[in-house]
């Protein structure tokens, strides 16, 4: 399950810095890649935005569709990626 406050944080960059529209209605559910949304380039952005913001890096083998399907998608690849992250540490 993705925490709201990485939804919302995601949610605000990607409404801000990809569609540079921050009164668009993006919902948790809205399809992303299947609207066009997200691109190849606009991705990129993104997981670059995570691993600033997270501190996270999101890995070759997680560069899936599914994964940037929608806001609870990529919140919860964060989520488990910060908690692969700190299992590392132990």
């Amino acid at each position: 399950m993705a925490d709201p406050e990485i939804i919302r944080t995601v949610q605000e960059f990607i409404q801000s810095r990809i569609l540079h529209d921050p009164e668009f209605a993006l919902e948790e559910s809205t399809q992303l890649l299947k609207l066009g949304i997200l691109t190849s380039l606009s991705t990129m952005r993104l997981v670059s935005f995570i691993h600033e913001k997270f501190g996270v890096d999101v890995p070759v083998d997680e560069m899936l569709a599914e994964n940037f399907a929608d806001l609870t998608a990529i919140g919860a690849l964060i989520t488990r990626l910060e908690l692969q992250k700190g299992d590392s540490r132990v």
